[in-house]
């Protein structure tokens, strides 16, 4: 399935680089980065419930939230871009 993935991390305490930080990397372990706290790509079923594990094991569920759009068909939306083209970063879609 199709994935994008955006996380919003609070940063109002000491903590919250460091959160960041670590999911930052696990989310460029299974997709692309695209910008800033935006990634997208395909996985499995397998892979995603394994994403969203090591997510959990981060998150502060009072302050940080990940949103994850899931679609069948990587092809289901038009990308337009305003300012800078990063389509060479992000051609999967069209």
């Amino acid at each position: 399935m199709y994935i994008i993935l955006v996380y919003d991390i609070s940063s109002e305490d000491k903590v919250g680089a460091k959160v960041s930080r670590h999911i930052f990397k696990i989310c460029k372990k299974y997709l692309s980065h695209v910008q800033k706290s935006v990634f997208e790509g395909e996985l499995t079923k397998a892979q995603l419930e394994k994403l969203k594990s090591e997510l959990d094991n981060w998150l502060r569920k009072d302050i940080d939230s990940v949103i994850i759009f899931k679609n069948n068909n990587k092809k289901w939306l038009k990308k337009e871009f305003i300012g800078v083209d990063l389509s060479e970063l992000t051609d999967n879609f069209f």
